[in-house]
């Protein structure tokens, strides 16, 4: 097998587990492009991204364009001769000049989904809140079209109930960096075979909204659990607790279960601590929300047991039922 020259695009933390994965070898990083230094953490200092802090570590050239097509980064790319690009969540859209620009005449990504499902900016969320069962990673040609390209490969693994994006995202990320590595080798070998994505399946994975982590309570149990999930741990999914004479508390629940109803089913946002088998319920459109873990205003995230020690609920308290916002409303609030 030839040892192939990559040249890798990425930007942050999910990044690095492939970059890592190339750097392990056999073939051969020649070049690294990320996104400029940009202010970060509470105090917005500027500072390296994750994966230009990699190739700063192991003094690789390190390409930081604000737009990676312009005349001097595709200069500077042209001079590390690659033969094939590899790009995770880089950042910037790349131009065919730069797409085509390896002997191979192509850049590879992983994209987390079973593509041509979920396209978009959030796969991994918008799998776990559909309840998906199963997801993955595929291995595409970039083109102009986002998540479009051909596909070599696909690697899947299930989703398990109470997994959340954080978590799930970092599975994933090491099943690229599996993912990638193996079709590099293919590429190497000249085995590699490309298969067109039937655009009539394509479904789209909008970006995650700050409406999307409001749990509107007349859903059924299963169905906040697994909104709850798909936005956690941040922002965590949004309820208002009420009480007569009380101003609305916001709370955050950042993990959850459900139970069925049994019975005559309790109206919508009614809290329930009698219970044996858990500290706090609340009633849904159909069954019991369980939450494991909440947030007050200002506070850590706390197991529930935990959280009612500090937290004391108010009799004939309640949690607000609060539609879904529409798009539009979401991002005017």
């Amino acid at each position: 097998m030839r040892r192939l020259r990559v040249v890798f695009f990425g930007t942050p933390d999910i990044a690095v587990a492939t970059l890592e994965a190339l750097l392990a070898g056999p073939h051969e990083v020649v070049g690294i492009v990320s996104q400029p230094d940009r202010g970060r953490g509470r105090g917005r200092k500027r500072s390296p991204s994750p994966v230009s802090e990699v190739a700063l570590r192991e003094a690789l050239p390190l390409l930081r364009p604000e737009k990676v097509g312009d005349a001097e980064t595709v200069a500077a790319l042209d001079a590390l001769r690659p033969d094939v690009g590899v790009v995770v969540a880089f950042g910037q859209f790349i131009p065919k000049r730069v797409r085509e620009l390896p002997t191979e005449g192509y850049l590879i990504n992983a994209h987390a989904s079973l593509l041509p499902k979920y396209r978009g900016a959030a796969p991994i969320a918008r799998a776990i809140l559909d309840g998906e069962d199963e997801t993955g990673i595929s291995v595409m040609r970039v083109e102009k079209e986002m998540d479009a390209g051909a596909v070599a490969l696909v690697a899947k693994t299930p989703v398990a109930e109470d997994e959340n994006a954080a978590e799930l995202t970092t599975r994933l990320a090491e099943l690229a960096a599996s993912a990638i590595g193996e079709a590099l080798d293919q590429i190497a070998e000249g085995t590699v075979a490309w298969t067109e994505q039937d655009a009539s399946k394509a479904t789209l994975a909008a970006k995650i909204e700050k409406h999307d982590s409001v749990l509107d309570l007349r859903d059924p149990a299963r169905a906040l659990v697994a909104r709850i999930h798909a936005v956690s741990p941040k922002p965590g999914g949004a309820v208002t607790l009420e009480a007569e004479g009380a101003e609305p508390v916001l709370l955050k629940i950042s993990r959850a279960s459900s139970q069925p109803a049994t019975g005559e089913g309790a109206i919508p946002g009614t809290l329930d601590t009698s219970d044996g088998t858990a500290p706090l319920r609340i009633a849904t459109g159909d069954g019991w929300l369980v939450p494991r873990v909440m947030q007050r205003p200002g506070g850590k995230p706390l197991e529930v047991a935990d959280f009612l020690r500090g937290f004391e609920i108010p009799d004939g308290a309640r949690l607000a039922i609060v539609p879904h916002p529409t798009e539009d409303e979401g991002d005017a609030s």
